[in-house]
């Protein structure tokens, strides 16, 4: 269910008041749609996060 939401603005999976839920949205906006990259995540529960960001080195 978090996996759907995870770059959706103000999403977050901290407590009311304790975080923005900015971040990720943010960094998807620059990877994706202005460098033209990729950015994908692996999560394990309990076990934690792996974000993959690939941005290319030359754009057309």
């Amino acid at each position: 269910e978090i996996r759907r939401q995870i770059y959706d603005p103000f999403f977050t999976t901290k407590p009311v008041g304790s975080g923005k839920g900015l971040g990720l949205s943010i960094a998807y906006q620059i990877i994706v749609e202005k460098h033209k990259g990729t950015f994908k995540f692996c999560s394990e529960l309990d076990q934690g996060t792996e974000f993959i960001i690939e941005i290319p080195l030359h754009q057309h």
